[in-house]
């Protein structure tokens, strides 16, 4: 009976880290930031948190995107450009994660996290160092699909954050504000953390139970998120999400 209890008690805490990360997710990103913390709270081991979390809050994406779907119908020419460095980054990134011992995994999280958000914070500051330069300009194009390939390793490797950072990079290569490119960035993450799913669940380390808790959670949270983003201003969406990475990066490197 205890064991029951316990059970129940610690797969509702997944379930609501999963929501609360789903409207993350659906807002702009940064739900692992949840999950991640929540299951090395409940004991997970860093590495098979981070691998869980990657395939748990996948359908985050997929809530979103009912929502964002007229968004993304407005870049259906460049997601397909955009395929290529995706999953190859994603596919390395992941590759990388299952290659490295869980030491060295811990060691750098915070680095990563904190990279993540002070490039977040920082974009509306490179944005208007790059005003002059040109959308259509080759460098701009470059810059977006190495910035794509890049971010979708790091996904691979890690994926708390990852919104956090595609949404830095597509507001410098492209000429549209925070909320234009939702659906965009919700396309791009999906496909990462699938790319990742679909490694990890190949190579283990999943922590199952966590998984399918998140799923329920991250669905649900997600379709919550993209609602609710459409009432929040684009300088509210970026203090939360600053303030979650940068209480999450100090917090991961005192732990």
């Amino acid at each position: 009976m205890l064991a029951v209890l316990a059970f129940g008690w610690r797969f509702s805490i997944e379930v609501v880290a999963g929501v609360a990360a789903g409207v993350a997710n659906g807002v702009a990103g940064g739900g692992s930031f949840v999950t991640f913390p929540t299951l090395l709270a409940l004991g997970v081991p860093a590495l098979t948190a981070n691998i869980s979390t990657t395939v748990g809050v996948v359908p985050s994406s997929l809530g979103a995107l009912g929502v964002f779907g007229r968004q993304l119908r407005d870049h259906r020419d460049l997601l397909p450009r955009l395929a290529g460095p995706t999953v190859a980054g994603a596919l390395l990134g992941s590759l990388l994660l299952l290659a490295g011992s869980p030491g060295t995994f811990r060691a750098v999280v915070p680095w990563l996290i904190g990279a993540g958000t002070a490039l977040f914070a920082g974009a509306p500051l490179l944005t208007r160092r790059l005003a002059h330069v040109s959308h259509d300009h080759p460098g701009r194009r470059a810059g977006l699909y190495a910035g794509v390939f890049a971010v979708s390793v790091y996904g691979g490797y890690f994926g708390a954050g990852i919104g956090i950072m595609l949404l830095a990079v597509l507001g410098l290569s492209l000429p549209y504000q925070v909320k234009e490119v939702q659906g965009l960035r919700n396309a791009i993450a999906m496909v990462v953390n699938a790319v990742a799913a679909v490694v990890f669940a190949i190579h283990g380390h999943l922590d199952g139970e966590a998984v399918v808790a998140l799923w329920i959670g991250t669905l649900v949270g997600g379709w919550l998120g993209a609602t609710l983003v459409s009432r929040l201003s684009p300088l509210a969406v970026r203090v939360v999400v600053v303030a979650i990475g940068a209480v999450t990066t100090v917090k991961l490197a005192l732990g």
